[in-house]
Parts: structure tokens; C-alpha cells; sequence
């Protein structure tokens, strides 16, 4: 039996620690970095508020690393396993150039109390230990705005082991889930509709109408909901009347139980803070961050001096020193790494903003929607320099403030389509003449797809078949039989 031998070159983008920060700060709207670098304070006696002396204190002497000591490895790791295509949004693919001596005022901008808010103010109410609790914080942080989990439950698990150094399998994270899917309101923390609808009926009292509708959703839930009832009458071998009381049931349930949880408490307000303001003056647009709250850092010059004691003394040095030498050459580099961190993700956000900022020029000047032009990430990427997924992160969870309102950056983002003259308009301007068409058709003979599609050809949009399908999901709008009415 002959024995192959295969030598195979494999080529892997490593990640540095200084990368891994930029990554993550690139991430956080403005609020959360101002929390994030408070923390950063108090867990780095080497970080400092304040403004770097001319002679730079983040100088320290770099070579420090006695033989005996402990290894401080800077640890990598392959950016594949960071982030893969599927974590990029669907709408997708530091000067400070502000007018001289203009006031900024932010612009309140009121919402209720977050879902997000509301579910951990449920999970202090329950006695997981201290783990457990940070797991469930990070399952919660991946609820979106309609409830649901809009992430699997390994993919959490590879997250928490990375990010937060937490060790939890699958089926743990199964039970913690549960406990999250028993908090108000119902249905919420679920993984698509079907485990939505059957976490509300679980909770309703029983009698035969709910144990029939939970049978339907849990067994027959295609056949419901492509309305083949008379099948689901033979199967069950129920009345038409009975069926009727159970549709009556099912549709008293929420879809999406995230959305207007807050309508029936009062709901404390909380302001949205802009991660980047563009004024506009004279007919001319001025760009800055919103840096109000961010403090100056720099490296402690107490814990430098340290280092270089140490360092003039290495050869004398005891092993206890020696360790303490490599604690503060760690804490000196975490201190420098966050740093240009910070600087390098104020440097994306404002390159980034000002792409857009260039692209939708006419917009954030008259703050009228038809001059939005279509525009995906792809655009600004290759405007930018930066990868897709960099723009996917700074547009994620980011607001502007203009001199009209305050806008989430996702807004901005729409698919180019062009009319039979050749014009190019944006994907926004063909959803709006679809909901129109579909708001005013007759209920009775609902338009089809195909029709929406012949409707827009007339109209000098030549859209694909398909392509309205898309659109259509992309509004929550249900296929035509789904909304017929009788």
C-alpha cells in the first residue's frame, strides 16, 4: 500500500490585536464608544484622558521580553472567522471641516424604550448566575426590532467563545434561550414565525379552539399558511366552523411581537445621539463627527517609566520583577493598540461619511427624498478604498444629523434600477408606485407579480417578475392570494 504525501500551501488573513480593536470599535455608534472607552479606563491603569506631551509618552521601550518571563503573545486570528458574506446588511453591496464658529445643536429625536431595554430589565428579574446572565445579554443584543433571533444558535456560540471568552454549547444556549422566550411579549427571542405563533398559543388557556390551532401551526403550518384549509379539515376531520374559529385564533396572534410591545406601557424616552453631523450653509456642506463626549487619550507616562526601569535593569532583574516588567508591557500595549484604535476608526467613519455625504450631495442640502440616487455599500467602498464589510460596519446602527432631521445611514442605501429612457432611479422610487399600486387594487381579484410587473412596463420601469417579488417581500407584503379578501 503506497503512502501519499501531500504538501499544501494554505494562504490565511491574520488579524493583530490593533486590527481586532479597529474592527470592534469601527462597529459602536458614538454612545456605546463613550462607554466603551470609559471602560477602557477603568480596566487600563496605563490609558490615560488627556493630551499626549510633545515629547510622545507612548515611546516605551518595545524589545522588552526577559527569557524566564511569561509569554505575551499578540494573538491572531483568521478574518474568515470573524466575518463572512452572509453578517453583511441586505442594503449592501479626521478633518473637521465644520464652518468656523457654527454652534452644532443636536436634534432630539425621541423613541420608547428599546425591546432591547425592556428584555434585560426582565432577565435582572431572574436568578441565572453571573455567566449565564452575559450569555443571555449577548442572545438578547441579537434580537431584532421584530422580536425575532436573527442569529443561529452556533454562530452565538462561536461570538461568545471569541468575544467574550465565554465556553457554552449549543443546547445551553437552547435552555437559556427558552428562559428568554418566556418574557414579555409573548413570542418574543423566537427563530422565525412558526416558533413565534406556537410561543403565544403555549401561553393562552386551553380549550379545543387553541389546542387545534397549535396542532395546525405546529404540524400543518405550510398548508395554513398557503391556505389550503379544506386539506386541513379532512386531515383533522373538523367542521368548516370550528376551522373558521381557529383561523380567528391564529390571526389574533403577532407576527411580529417586537414592534409595538410598548404601545400598552408607558415607555420612558431616550434620545438617539448622531454619530456625524452635515450642516449645510450658503448652498456648501460641512462634515464633523460628533466627538462631544469622546475624551483625549494617551498612554501613561507614570507606567512608561516603569517599563523602561525595568528594562534598564533586566539583566540584574529577580523573576518576580521580571513578570511585573511584562505586566506593564502588556498593559502599554493594550493602552497604545486602543488608541490608534480610536484614531483609526474616527479616520473610517469620517472618510466613510464623507463618501456618502459626496454621493447624496443634493439630498443633504434639500433634505428632498426624489434626489436620493442609488446608492449600495459597493459604491462607497470603491469611493473609499475601505472593503465591503468595513462599510457594512459603519453604516450598521450609525445616525447623521442634517439641518432637516436625524437619518440612520441604512437610509441612504438603495438598489439602482433604470426607466425605458435609460434613466437611472433608485430602487425607493419603484417601492413606493408598488405599495401604491397594491393599496388601491381590488381586494376581491388581488394584482398578481406578473401584473405588478405589466403595470410598472406601462409606467416606463422595466422590472423583472422576480425582481417585484423581492421588492414586495422587502415591504412585508404577501403574495396576492395571501391578500384576498372575500
Amino acid at each position: 500500500m503506497a503512502l501519499k504525501q501531500q504538501l499544501q500551501l494554505k494562504q490565511q488573513q491574520k488579524l493583530s490585536p490593533l486590527q481586532m480593536q479597529v474592527i470592534k470599535l469601527t462597529e459602536l455608534p458614538v454612545i456605546e464608544l463613550e462607554e466603551r472607552i470609559k471602560q477602557e479606563l477603568e480596566d487600563n491603569p496605563a490609558l490615560e484622558e488627556g493630551l499626549e506631551p510633545t515629547n510622545d509618552a507612548s515611546e516605551y521601550d518595545d524589545d522588552f521580553s526577559p527569557e524566564d518571563g511569561a509569554d505575551i503573545s499578540q494573538e491572531e486570528m483568521a478574518l474568515g472567522d470573524y466575518m463572512n458574506e452572509e453578517e453583511i446588511p441586505d442594503y449592501r453591496l479626521r478633518d473637521n471641516n465644520k464652518s468656523p464658529g457654527s454652534k452644532q445643536e443636536e436634534i432630539p429625536f425621541s423613541v420608547a424604550e428599546s425591546l432591547n431595554e425592556y428584555l434585560l430589565e426582565q432577565l435582572g428579574e431572574t436568578e441565572l448566575d453571573e455567566q449565564d446572565k452575559k450569555t443571555a445579554e449577548y442572545i438578547i443584543g441579537n434580537i431584532d426590532e421584530s422580536g425575532y433571533l436573527d442569529r443561529s444558535l452556533p454562530a452565538i456560540s462561536d461570538d461568545l467563545i471569541f468575544q467574550q471568552n465565554i465556553d457554552v454549547t449549543v443546547a445551553h444556549l437552547e435552555e437559556i434561550l427558552e428562559i428568554i422566550q418566556e418574557f414579555e411579549p409573548a413570542g418574543i427571542g423566537a427563530r422565525n414565525l412558526q416558533e413565534c405563533l406556537l410561543l403565544q398559543l403555549y401561553r393562552k388557556e386551553k380549550d379545543r379552539t387553541t389546542e387545534l390551532a397549535t396542532k395546525i401551526i405546529s404540524d400543518y403550518f405550510d398548508d395554513f399558511s398557503k391556505r389550503h384549509y379544506d386539506k386541513i379539515i379532512r386531515q383533522l376531520n373538523i367542521t368548516e366552523d370550528e376551522m373558521k374559529e381557529i383561523i380567528q385564533e391564529i390571526t389574533t396572534l403577532n407576527p411580529k411581537p417586537g414592534n409595538n410591545w410598548g404601545d400598552s406601557m408607558s415607555a420612558t424616552l431616550n434620545t438617539i445621539i448622531p454619530d456625524f453631523i452635515i450642516e449645510s450653509y450658503n448652498g456648501e456642506l460641512f462634515l464633523s463627527l460628533n466627538n462631544r463626549n469622546i475624551p483625549d487619550l494617551r498612554v501613561s507616562r507614570e507606567y512608561s517609566d516603569l517599563l523602561k526601569g525595568y528594562s534598564d535593569n533586566r539583566d540584574s532583574m529577580s523573576q518576580d520583577n521580571k513578570n511585573a516588567a511584562l505586566f506593564v508591557k502588556q498593559k502599554l500595549d493594550s493602552a497604545r493598540w486602543f488608541i490608534d484604535a480610536i484614531k483609526q476608526r474616527q479616520d473610517t467613519l469620517q472618510r466613510t461619511m464623507k463618501a456618502i455625504m459626496d454621493m447624496q450631495y443634493d439630498f443633504f442640502l434639500s433634505g428632498d427624498e426624489s434626489q436620493l440616487k442609488p446608492m449600495i455599500l459597493k459604491d462607497v467602498a470603491q469611493r473609499t478604498g475601505y472593503d465591503i464589510s468595513t462599510i457594512s460596519r459603519v453604516s450598521n446602527s450609525k445616525y447623521v444629523q442634517t439641518n432637516f432631521a436625524i437619518y440612520p445611514l441604512k437610509y441612504f442605501f438603495s438598489e439602482s434600477m433604470q426607466t425605458d429612457s435609460g434613466e437611472e432611479i433608485s430602487s425607493r422610487e419603484v417601492k413606493a408606485i408598488l405599495k401604491e399600486c397594491i393599496e388601491n387594487e381590488d381586494k376581491r381579484k388581488p394584482l398578481t407579480d406578473d401584473r405588478l410587473s405589466e403595470i410598472l412596463k406601462e409606467k416606463g420601469y422595466i422590472i423583472a417578475r422576480r425582481t417585484v417579488a423581492k421588492y414586495r417581500e422587502q415591504m412585508n407584503l404577501p403574495v396576492a392570494r395571501l391578500r384576498k379578501e372575500i
